[in-house]
């Protein structure tokens, strides 16, 4: 496990493109966390280093947004798009299964699956980002245009990443040396 903290949402956008950059077509990430925790925020940092150009913005209602990735080399190399689903309102399994977020990925996509901790055990192979916000200071809350919580000045954000299965082995140590400036 890689546990790092992020002092600022630079650092959550920081850390993301690192994951980014290893991603790879196929790849599911999970991102897990409390209400206001930073995964949508993640998501953003994420999306932006693929390329997307487009607002990301969350998932909840719609449960899945699909974003082209810039064609070329650089992070997600060969991937066409970035799904990011949101399994917050999702009740059953055989809702979560409905999407076919496995098959979203198949397809040249890196898929992004915030709540996706409620359905770890649907998920093959898979990286895990874990967030939790540590906010000193409620009144500098700021709720973005999604109605997320980011916390702002005087946050400190804990990120712990693990993988599921063996898609990230290869990867696993140049994602640790990429995030080192941010290891607790």
């Amino acid at each position: 496990m890689l546990e790092l903290r992020a002092g600022s949402l630079a650092d959550t956008h920081a850390i993301a493109a690192a994951v980014a950059e290893l991603s790879r077509p196929g790849d599911l990430i999970v991102l897990a966390g409390e209400m206001g925790a930073g995964k949508t925020a993640f998501a953003k940092g994420f999306g932006a280093a693929l390329g997307v150009t487009e607002p990301i913005t969350s998932p909840t209602f719609t449960l899945v947004h699909t974003y082209d990735i810039a064609p070329g080399p650089g992070p997600g190399r060969g991937a066409k798009a970035l799904h990011h689903a949101d399994l917050y309102r999702l009740d059953r399994t055989a809702e979560i299964a409905d999407l076919a977020l496995d098959e979203l990925a198949e397809y040249q996509g890196i898929v992004l699956v915030e709540w996706g901790d409620v359905a770890d055990a649907l998920f093959g192979d898979h990286l895990v980002v874990q967030l939790e916000s540590d906010v000193f200071a409620d009144d500098d809350l700021d709720a973005d245009v999604d109605g997320e919580v980011d916390a702002l000045a005087d946050s400190i954000r804990l990120i712990e990443i693990s993988a599921s299965g063996a898609n990230w082995a290869p990867r696993w140590s140049r994602l640790v040396e990429a995030c080192e400036a941010f290891r607790c």
